[in-house]
């Protein structure tokens, strides 16, 4: 059933779905460790004229769902259709825009955006003639005999982006299409898109992108659908009523970007393992996050005009961080009982305030008092030193037990995050030549 809406203060009728997901789950077996469950139950509809945004955190499927869409993967479990049919496979009717660009270096710019045409069959002459229109409409125009390497950051992605749009694709897949570019150059692509979308220029009905920034999100998007971690899933879906374009400044534009702040720090109900990170006890995979960042975060919320208390969206905004740059660090302040993140706000605790009053030495004191506390593989490590008459241990050991619950990468990231942390704290010390764990520093 066809019902009326309105987008961008236009009427629209509603037609049925472009892209339809139910039920989409993705689980990798891990072997020994079990299986690693990166998307759960979700469900998505993409409607034509529309721009949704899948928004979240490093590693909460928003990339493998796109991917699975696009038809490069097949999903564990579920259903994806396209146009009503399912997707086996990748479609004409769906084009993507990767963060890597993905160009042949030995390849032209024009021989690049002729490509996917060439793979259609399509002829040289009306390969060439719509090649270089679409080189025209992103702003390439000059450039065609130019090679990649002679080209900028936000060049080349124009050049995906020509690529992508060449074919005639009813839909517009996008995977982080601005994070390798710089704060200026993204900006100028991500307006220069806009444009093109509401002159209705480009030959797309629809865009889906993964982002994890929630200004672009809120920038560009019409529906944003919020993912949680642990596993991947669909936690909130907000609709953008704001009018394009849209100002940074206006205070409708900064609630909204402050609700998804709140809605992506809020407490979880739902069944997820326990804690922050995935896993528990001394299986907790933890991120790489340095200690500078931790005391500089601390310092700067115990601080005027903060005191103690700071809102993350203009804390995020002051330090030019996105989500993936300031959440790790805030949710490790965390764990470590420094702070406390809910409802958008990052709130210092006892502990952290002691921490920004302290010294050098008694900030090292502290810390390792709290990662003997609330990190559980540091304690560990701890132990089997006291308890060694050399009172040193080869980190193979413990990297081997760590293999048992998570992948080798994360085993590694997990064992030189809280080696970094214990070496900051004092708490024990690493020899990197000899691969050995050891108490030689700690008093």
């Amino acid at each position: 059933m066809e019902t009326t809406v309105l987008l961008n203060n236009t009427e629209i009728t509603a037609a049925a779905p472009l892209v339809q997901a139910r039920k989409v789950c993705q689980v990798y077996d891990k072997g020994a460790a079990g299986s690693l469950v990166v998307l759960d139950n979700v469900d998505l509809d993409l409607r034509p004229a529309e721009v949704v945004g899948l928004l979240g955190r490093s590693g909460s499927g928003k990339s493998t769902l796109l991917r699975a869409i696009a038809g490069l993967i097949r999903p564990s479990t579920g259903d994806i259709t396209f146009e009503g049919r399912p997707v086996t496979g990748p479609n004409a009717g769906i084009s993507v825009v990767f963060q890597s660009f993905a160009l042949f270096p030995w390849l032209t710019v024009l021989q690049n955006v002729e490509l996917g045409l060439e793979a259609q069959g399509v002829g040289p002459e009306e390969r060439r003639k719509r090649a270089l229109a679409a080189i025209d409409l992103i702003g390439l125009d000059g450039f065609e005999s130019a090679y990649p390497k002679e080209l900028s950051g936000g060049m080349r992605q124009r050049v995906g982006l020509a690529r992508a749009l060449v074919v005639r694709p009813r839909v517009l897949l996008m995977d982080e299409p601005f994070s390798a570019l710089d704060v200026l150059t993204a900006e100028t692509l991500r307006t220069d898109l806009l444009d093109l979308w509401c002159e209705g220029r480009m030959p797309i009905e629809s865009i889906l992108m993964v982002t994890h920034n929630i200004e672009e999100a809120v920038l560009m998007c019409d529906r944003i659908l919020i993912f949680g971690s642990n596993p991947g899933r669909v936690v909130a879906e907000i609709r953008v009523d704001l009018p394009q374009p849209r100002n940074r400044l206006d205070p409708a534009f900064r609630m909204l970007v402050e609700d998804i702040y709140a809605r992506m720090t809020a407490r979880s109900t739902a069944p997820t393992r326990e804690g922050l990170f995935r896993g528990t006890g001394i299986a907790l995979e933890l991120p790489r996050v340095s200690t500078n960042l931790m005391s500089g975060l601390i310092e700067k919320v115990a601080a005027e005009p903060c005191h103690g208390k700071a809102v993350l969206s203009p804390l995020a905004a002051h330090l030019h961080m996105e989500i993936d740059d300031l959440f790790p660090v805030a949710e490790t302040l965390q764990l470590l009982r420094f702070a406390d993140l809910e409802s958008g706000e990052i709130r210092l605790t006892p502990a952290g305030m002691h921490f920004s009053d302290s010294d050098v030495d008694d900030r090292k004191r502290l810390f390792a008092q709290q990662l003997a506390t609330f990190v559980p593989l540091a304690a560990h490590i701890r132990r089997i030193l006291d308890e060694r008459p050399t009172h040193r241990a080869p980190a193979r050991r413990f990297r081997d037990e760590l293999e048992d619950y998570m992948s080798e990468e994360q085993a590694d990231i997990t064992l030189r995050a809280v080696t970094n942390w214990a070496r900051y704290g004092e708490y024990f010390a690493y020899d990197e030549d000899a691969d050995l764990f050891t108490l030689e520093n700690p008093s």
